[in-house]
């Protein structure tokens, strides 16, 4: 009986282990045959694990100007970080973190232009490692070698990349700037840096590859494929580095007349290439915190153009056979409508000629004009001038202005530049019509576009828009714009050695309550200008919002621009006074003697301005490949903390304000100009908690 029993149980176990093993085969059977178990796809799984992707990140394309000058680049960018944990450091003698915190942030402090107690608030925390926030990260290789030499214990840097500009706040709203994100990738933003955004960017490529599933590496004698990356192209500007510098500065004068805004924009008269474009406000694109606004002049700020449209309105008349420049009429005032038109001379200069109303910017004049014109026909004409449309330049966020003449008194308002709103883009498009036999020509800013490989893709050109104007009606608009210069009723506008021939504008102001603001200075004020008059090259065209100055402050910066670009260009008349080219470039003497770099610095026409009374130089300001004028001063910030106030009188405001921030003290102004008086007397000693107040005149 027992034997019977053994076995039966035997049987049973086997049965059971049979079913088992069944059942087993039937669910890998389901899991090796099914696409998903339990909500899992399995084979999307098993990929994920064995198969990895990186990728490889094209280099961004470079930004130049027409001679070949780097304006912004893709360069090494460096993160601060402190090592805190003593358990890094295995020699005493060799320590990996930071042993004296007090002596790390002060010597830090000066550096990262930090307190020292915020530097502290880092240093104490309890952490393996800590960085330094805003101010510690995006360093260059000048201040990653500034720390180095400190030699500081437990102090390092993490290495990326990051855009660089070369030459700082210079052309800034047409280079504009890019952002680097988490991941690293650069983007373009404003400017040609966002326009070209794609181009410069160039393609990621990417490799995938097995590997571990405990890692990253790849599984040896596995297979991969390999996209490779597609860097970006570099694009070269038409702008010219040195008559951006003679704009540059020109525009850097109108802060100390405390306007709003002011540009000053320079095009190839015949080819319509933009060789400088200068802004006031302009700001660093390697410090984003520097932009006040995210429009760019040139092309986003539109507003009523005031006289200078006579340009156009004449011509236009002069073109339709509406015009007799010897005959008469009564200047001063005249009605249309339920409105009466005003010569900026109220009590008008008598009966003059259309001709001298030209000179004399005579309202009444343009507004007889255009009404035997018509509205529909003035208008016509502005619009084949390119006024209301885009002009397409390659530049984001250009707007169209607006021109729309209907009731008689748009009609009189908009033959001298009111009621209506332009660009200063589209103003330079219609003043090439008077360069070009009465052709308009487009405005471009990109001379060429070049791939990785060496490949001219782009290449920039002259366009023609329209034919608006005959050549003889051109011709008489060359003696009448010649005439304003020579003949009209101021001769602020006259250039020594360079004939000019140009327009003055001056516009109200809209009020957001309706009508326009009042007010001496509640205007904007601007001169288009083309010069050499007999063979025209270039087009200037300046204007500023609320000048605080009488009219000879607005035109001072613009005559004397002329007179420099004509020098540069070799265009003065009287070649004997041809001045040589003035720009120089700066060069580096950070960590060099002082005594040598003042030596050097005279013998470049330069003016040197010492602070402190160390053997070497530490700071200075412009920075190395700064384009400057001769006579500009340059400031050398020396390792001595005994300062010495210089003599500022007569500097102006954007000096004194070099001199402040290199010697790390406050600066206050009031009024506007240059330097007349200064609350810290020349050879007081500056100290770290020293207020400068100044009184610009």
């Amino acid at each position: 009986m027992k034997t019977k029993a053994t076995v039966k149980t035997y049987g049973v176990i086997t049965l059971f282990v049979a079913f088992l093993f069944g059942a087993a085969i039937a669910k890998l059977s389901y899991v090796v045959l099914s696409e998903e178990v339990d909500g899992v796809n399995l084979q999307e799984k098993s990929a994920s694990i064995t198969t990895a992707t990186k990728t490889l990140y094209a280099s961004r394309g470079s930004i130049f100007d027409s001679n070949g000058e780097k304006l912004a680049s893709t360069v090494n960018s460096y993160k601060l970080i402190a090592y805190l944990s003593s358990t890094r450091t295995t020699n005493d003698k060799n320590p990996r973190h930071v042993v004296d915190k007090e002596k790390t942030a002060q010597e830090l402090a000066p550096i990262l232009e930090m307190d020292v107690e915020t530097l502290l608030g880092y240093l104490n925390k309890d952490a393996y490692q800590v960085e330094f926030g805003a101010k510690g990260k995006g360093l260059t290789e000048r201040v990653k070698k500034q720390i180095e030499a400190l030699e500081l214990p437990g102090i390092d840097f993490v290495t990326s990349t990051k855009r660089y500009y070369d030459m700082a706040s210079f052309a800034s709203y047409i280079v504009g700037y890019a952002k680097v994100s988490e991941e690293g990738e650069i983007t373009g933003e404003l400017g040609v840096e966002g326009y070209y955004n794609d181009i410069l960017a160039g393609t990621n490529g990417q490799t995938t590859y097995q590997k571990y599933t405990s890692s990253n590496y790849q599984i040896p004698n596995t297979p991969s494929t390999t996209k490779k990356a597609k860097n970006g192209s570099d694009v070269y500007l038409t702008i010219d580095s040195s008559i951006q510098l003679i704009a540059e500065k020109a525009v850097s004068k109108y802060p100390e007349y405390d306007v709003e805004w002011a540009l000053m924009a320079v095009m190839d008269a015949e080819t319509g290439a933009i060789v400088a474009s200068a802004t006031y406000p302009n700001f660093d694109p390697n410090n984003t915190n520097t932009i006040k606004s995210y429009m760019n002049p040139l092309v986003s700020y539109q507003y009523e153009p005031g006289s200078v449209m006579k340009i156009f309105s004449w011509a236009s008349a002069i073109e339709e056979k509406q015009y007799d420049g010897s005959e008469t009429y009564s200047s001063g005032s005249i009605e249309v409508a339920d409105a009466v038109i005003r010569d900026a001379n109220r009590t008008g200069w008598g009966t003059i000629s259309f001709d001298t109303g030209f000179a004399y910017s005579s309202n009444v004049a343009a507004t007889l004009l255009s009404k035997r014109l018509g509205a529909s026909s003035l208008q016509n004409y502005y619009e084949r001038l390119g006024f209301g449309s885009e002009t397409g330049i390659e530049l984001s966020n250009e707007v169209t202005g607006r021109v729309e003449i209907m009731r008689p008194t748009e009609l009189a308002n908009a033959s001298f530049g009111q009621g209506i709103s332009v660009t200063p883009v589209q103003m330079l498009q219609a003043l090439s019509s008077m360069t070009n036999k009465g052709e308009v020509v487009k405005p471009y800013i990109v001379d060429k576009v070049v791939d990785a490989d060496g490949k001219v893709t782009y290449k920039g050109e002259r366009t023609v828009v329209d034919r608006v104007y005959k050549p003889e009606t051109v011709l008489k608009m060359h003696e009448l714009m010649h005439n304003v210069v020579y003949e009209g009723l101021t001769t602020m506008w006259q250039v020594p050695n360079v004939n000019v021939m140009g327009k003055t504008g001056t516009a109200q102001i809209a009020s957001p309550q309706g009508g326009y603001l009042k007010g001496e200075y509640n205007n904007i004020k601007s001169f288009a200008g083309i010069f050499p008059a007999d063979k025209p090259k270039y087009i200037i065209y300046t204007v500023a919002k609320q000048v605080h100055a009488a009219a000879k402050y607005f035109s001072m910066p613009v005559t004397t621009a002329i007179e420099e670009i004509a020098s540069y260009a070799k265009l003065t008349e009287n070649q004997e006074n041809i001045i040589e080219n003035k720009t120089v470039t700066i060069d580096n003497y950070i960590s060099k003697e002082t005594e040598g770099s003042v030596a050097l610095l005279n013998e470049a026409k330069l003016k040197p301005i010492v602070i402190g009374k160390g053997k070497y130089v530490i700071d200075q300001y412009p920075l190395k490949g700064t384009n400057v004028l001769n006579g500009s001063k340059v400031f050398l910030l020396t390792n001595n903390e005994e300062r010495i106030m210089p003599s500022i009188i007569g500097w102006s405001r954007s000096e004194v304000e070099s001199l402040c921030t290199l010697s790390k003290v406050t600066c206050q102004f009031d009024g506007y100009g240059f330097v007349r008086e200064s609350s810290v007397e020349e050879g007081s000693d500056i100290l770290s908690d020293t207020v400068v107040s100044v009184l610009l005149e």
